[in-house]
């Protein structure tokens, strides 16, 4: 038993750490998708303000205030990954996620009266959404970085995806926890009342509880033993890589960091301009192709398609999401990460185009629903995933906590434009939003089938060969 695992390594301890890492992208899930139950108690308690009046635009803002967060804590990923390390900005944004929960439920904590809503009680909500959102941008950059940085190479692709795969259960898990609670005062004649009121609270401050689980677990993880080895500490790095890889292959998986890591400090450029322009590009149209309109709003999209039990058909989009993000895990090590693009993006734009003619020519209910969820669906074995997969891995290692925080933070920076504009341009014209995001998925699959070079297989370290080859 010894000699397999000083051979091999431990699948368990690797797990072990995984699943750790995975809570983070649970809570970036649950943060961002929290706000779908909560928006209509949230729009009714601010409108009973007496000293402002809160408008759509406010309501806006309010619903998208924590992407700004979000992009603040993707530009400071870089910097406090490298110089904190990954497991310590990990253990901030466990922090910053419980904080904000805590906030979010009580925004008058101090400084304002209970129920009172007024204009110094919004930015005091939306101040403590802004401190989620930094959680979320710091684990929406570090949870992949983290696992592909203590990965095998033939593993990291599913492990990676496992990330995903958990960010997509954080929402499926908050769209029940919404419902439940809902559900739970469903008999009282006052229940509008209730959630106006207390409802939406309860919601926010449910995520405190795996908030702070992650927060402590973290603890218990080690440290990537690239971080490691970038800042002279061998003998750690050598002993997590032994963990996971068994003795001899650690060594020189230890031997080809090194290697790469003797410019430590070498500029974001230093491997030409495609390797970061395709990051950051991957990045954007994962938010352009208007997923997350859609996971946002879903419980007014599917009232607007004649839905009757909205939040229950939020809730069984949400189980097809997860079902289809396994796909992704099981078999992006064997078809590879370009395929699954492509073929998601193709998929996602027969069912944005088909939700878009829904709107001008004249269907039962049941086209446009089950070509949102084909639209989603596809997403979920393509974007959502392999995107990550891509940028946890597609950087070489001495650029790769300052260009995956540029390209993170372009992700939010669209997931905040998306966001903001789909309202509007979706009750101005949803022909013309539908028709929009169709157009772009295929832009998509053109952009990775010219640009984008497949890494399966590929170590960390190969891709300083690969983009020098490119330079």
């Amino acid at each position: 038993m010894q000699s397999s695992y000083r051979q091999k390594g431990s699948a368990a301890y690797l797990f072990g750490i995984v699943l750790v890492a995975v809570l983070g992208g649970l809570l970036f899930g649950y943060d961002t998708a929290v706000i779908s139950g909560a928006e209509r108690g949230l729009q009714a308690f601010f409108e009973g303000a007496t000293d402002f009046e809160y408008t759509n635009g406010w309501h806006g803002f309010t619903t998208s205030s924590a992407l700004i967060g979000c992009i603040i804590g993707a530009f400071l990923s870089g910097v406090l990954a490298a110089r904190l390390g990954r497991k310590k900005t990990l253990f901030v944004a466990g922090i910053l996620f419980f904080l904000s929960a805590l906030g979010s439920w009580n925004p008058e904590f101090l400084f304002f009266p209970k129920g009172v809503a007024s204009r110094g009680l919004l930015v005091a909500f939306n101040s403590y959404r802004v401190l989620g959102g930094i959680g979320v941008g710091l684990a929406s950059a570090l949870c992949p970085m983290y696992i592909a940085e203590i990965a095998p190479a033939s593993k990291r692709g599913k492990l990676v995806s496992w990330n995903q795969f958990a960010i997509i259960f954080g929402q499926l898990v908050v769209y029940f926890v919404n419902y439940l609670i809902i559900r739970s005062h469903a008999n009282d004649p006052e229940v509008v009342a209730w959630t106006n009121a207390i409802g939406w609270r309860v919601m926010f401050v449910s995520e405190a509880v795996p908030a702070g689980l992650f927060a402590l677990l973290i603890l218990l993880v080690p440290e990537t033993p690239r971080h490691l080895a970038l800042n002279g500490k061998d003998d750690k790095a050598l002993t997590v890589l032994s963990k996971v890889n068994g003795e001899a292959r650690a060594r020189e998986i230890l031997a080809e960091i090194k290697a790469t890591a003797v410019e430590k400090t070498e500029k974001l450029f230093a491997y030409g301009f495609l390797v970061v322009f395709i990051g950051c590009m991957l990045s954007v149209f994962q938010q352009i192709i208007g997923i997350n309109a859609v996971l946002y709003f879903a419980p007014r999209i599917f009232e607007s398609m004649g839905v009757s039990n909205n939040m229950l058909f939020t809730v069984i989009m949400g189980v097809i999401n997860i079902s289809f993000t396994l796909v992704a895990v099981f078999t992006v090590e064997k078809l590879g990460r370009k395929p699954l693009l492509i073929t998601g993006s193709l998929g996602m734009a027969v069912g944005a185009l088909g939700v878009a003619l829904s709107n001008v020519v004249t269907m039962p209910a049941l086209i446009p629903v089950v070509s949102i969820m084909l639209y989603s669906a596809c997403f979920m074995f393509s974007w959502g995933p392999i995107c990550w997969v891509y940028i946890s891995e597609i950087f070489p290692n001495t650029i790769r906590s300052q260009a995956t925080a540029w390209a993170v933070a372009f992700q939010w920076i669209f997931n905040f434009i998306v966001s903001s504009t789909f309202v509007p341009m979706y009750t101005w014209s949803p022909f013309f939003a539908y028709a929009l995001y169709g157009v772009i998925c295929v832009i998509a699959a053109i952009f990775v089938w010219k640009l984008v070079p497949e890494t399966k297989g590929k170590t960390l370290e190969d891709m300083t060969a690969l983009w020098r080859s490119r330079k």
